[in-house]
């Protein structure tokens, strides 16, 4: 949620700035703004509500805008309307905020996060003489750093560092000082943040994407850190103000990655992006016909040793969890529950010590879910983050990780993240199973196989697509869609479900199918439509029972079952055929049309696909 960007060096800033914020949009935003200095001249701010189309207009594409160092940020509302008094940057001046152009302040930034005090500390400055101009908590942060650096005479770290030690809650900042031209000052608690550095310039970012035009060579700022950020130097701090080294990462996207490559939207390009990134998420722990697990702390002692599993996730990440038990369970023949992370962290954990906790998160920044993290290693339980995102937080604060190699996922409703989440849970479910013996070799052998089939068989179901979106274009208008299933088909239905909500607007439930006479049916009424995943072939029959009641009552019926099911066509109105895999694996394709469904209701629809309204990608906050 809200994206940052900063930037100091020899180019002129603006252009920089805006093109790492519209690498930054998929966070979801409602306003914009920037804030760039011309050498020891004062800060010119420019804020704008609405896209950044609007903000870029009032600058001419930043060409208006003079100087080499700046900040800019994408807003998402917390505190405080939509609007461009509260848009960002602040200021720690009593200006109006809303005012474009240049102004007195001794300290000018951004925010992302919550500050949960922020009342508290409000009013304690307005005792000591400031007066604010928005509704915003973010005000709140710049003015205090402000407070302390001009109380005590220190510097901007010092007076950073008294900031962090005083509020509550989430933030990443980047501060610019009038008293220090040329440079950048940045901090993080909870909300992510990264430094790229390259040839005499420095960047700043709360995510990887903002820099692949730039650099590739970054560093991940950590907990209750502060950063001084020069033309192509960068000092680390602690919270004591000791500098301290870090260690620089290199990323290896290719910055095309992050773009849109011909495809009308990111979504549908991720899409199609899920066959390679099954593939390298498998073949990163798949070699000589074996899978190996040990660099991720899960040798065959391990596995052998675990005696139940907590998936831990939020949204989609969750439903892979949801997936993944129904696998595990029956292949190793271990107790899973799946639970969502904003539940999970305040609970009481009555788990056995030889358990082991599964943090699933694409961004690895995911706030309730690190914090679920934290709470089980506060047990002393064994965790592994399973991420998208090297060197993120959860990466580094899990006992043991395991990367899915999905590569940058731009689109808001995930595909090819979730996609390779399932895939890289499957190799663990095997893994488990033949440590614990619980299959034979030929078997194992066997469900390798089928893994590694998986990929060309994804290529197979997105043929598809053209006889789904004909069939989207006819139910765009849809008031209500009911997914339903059994066993893994519920867990596929519950993501089914998710897509065609998060970007279609159409309400969706997903509903366990022997659920449905259990109240849920009365909700049934001519011309809904009822969509059916119909791939487990013991639980098949009393599904399509379950659709028929449906029917009776002037449902619509939409069955997604595996080629060969051709007789699921006498009983619902329109089929859509996945290839044949080993049911453990079948909601990999199953999940495809279902995708796909979502889409183009989407485009059908005329809506913004890849990014939904009140949305973000990374929820970095509670």
């Amino acid at each position: 949620m809200c994206g940052i960007v900063g930037f100091t060096g020899n180019q002129q800033a603006a252009p920089v700035l805006l093109n790492g914020l519209s690498k930054l949009e998929y966070r979801g935003y409602d306003s914009a703004g920037l804030a760039v200095r011309d050498g020891e001249s004062l800060a010119e701010v420019v804020k704008a509500t609405g896209k950044l189309k609007n903000l870029a207009d009032k600058i001419d594409n930043g060409k208006a805008l003079p100087g080499t160092c700046g900040i800019g940020h994408t807003r998402w509302a917390t505190h405080g309307e939509p609007s461009q008094k509260n848009a960002h940057p602040h200021v720690s001046g009593n200006a109006a905020g809303s005012a474009s152009g240049p102004v007195e302040s001794d300290v000018v930034g951004v925010h992302n996060g919550i500050i949960e005090n922020y009342e508290e500390l409000r009013d304690k400055l307005l005792s000591n003489g400031y007066s604010f101009y928005s509704t915003t908590d973010t005000e709140v942060a710049i003015k205090l750093v402000d407070y302390y650096y001009k109380k005590y005479k220190i510097g901007p770290v010092d007076a950073i560092n008294r900031m962090m030690v005083r509020v509550r809650g989430s933030y990443a900042l980047a501060l610019m000082f009038k008293d220090y031209p040329g440079e950048i000052y940045a901090a993080r608690k909870d909300s992510p943040m990264v430094i790229g550095v390259a040839d005499g310039e420095s960047f700043i970012a709360s995510d990887v994407p903002a820099l692949l035009n730039y650099t590739r060579d970054i560093y991940y700022v950590e907990d209750m850190q502060t950063v001084r950020v020069l033309p192509g130097e960068i000092h680390f701090f602690d919270l004591n103000g000791d500098e301290v080294e870090m260690e620089k990462t290199h990323i290896t996207w290719d910055a095309g990655a992050a773009e849109k490559g011909g495809y009308e939207h990111f979504m549908i390009k991720e899409i199609h992006e899920q066959p390679k990134a099954i593939r390298d998420t498998l073949n990163s722990v798949i070699h000589d016909g074996k899978i190996d697990l040990s660099a991720s702390g899960l040798t065959k002692d391990v596995l052998e040793g675990i005696s139940e599993i907590y998936v831990v996730a939020c949204g989609s990440a969750w439903h892979a969890g949801m997936a993944a038990k129904y696998v595990i369970e029956d292949l190793a023949e271990v107790p899973v529950t799946a639970e969502i992370a904003s539940e999970f962290r305040y609970k009481k954990m009555l788990i056995d010590k030889d358990a082991l906790v599964v943090i699933i998160s694409q961004s690895g920044e995911t706030a309730d879910t690190l914090a679920a993290l934290r709470a089980a290693k506060e047990k002393g339980i064994r965790t592994l983050g399973l991420v998208n995102v090297v060197g993120s937080t959860i990466a580094r604060e899990a006992d043991n990780v395991l990367y899915t190699l999905a590569g940058p996922e731009i689109a808001v409703a995930t595909t090819k993240a979730y996609s390779s989440q399932l895939a890289a849970l499957y190799t663990i479910a095997v893994a488990m199973a033949e440590a614990k013996g619980r299959i034979s070799e030929a078997d194992y052998k066997y469900y390798i196989e089928e893994l590694q089939a998986l990929p060309d068989k994804i290529e197979k179901a997105l043929e598809s697509k053209e006889r789904i979106q004909w069939f989207a274009a006819k139910y765009a208008n849809a008031r209500d869609v009911f997914f339903i299933g059994r066993g893994l088909d519920y867990a596929i239905s519950l993501e089914g479900s998710l897509k065609m909500k998060e970007i279609s607007y159409i309400h969706s439930e997903a509903y366990a199918a022997g659920e449905l006479k259990h109240g849920t049916i009365s909700l049934v009424e001519k011309g809904i439509l009822v969509i059916g995943l119909l791939t487990q072939d013991e639980l098949l029959e009393k599904t399509v029972s379950n659709m028929a009641e449906c029917k009776a009552r002037g449902a619509y019926l939409l069955g997604v079952t595996t080629e060969g099911r051709y007789n699921v066509e006498d009983s619902v109105n329109f089929t859509i055929y996945v290839p044949r895999a080993d049911e453990h694996f079948v909601g990999s394709l199953a999940v495809i049309p279902l995708q796909l469904l979502g889409y183009y209701i989407s485009v059908a629809k005329g809506l913004d696909v890849d990014k939904p309204r009140n949305l973000a990608k990374s929820v970095t906050v509670e």
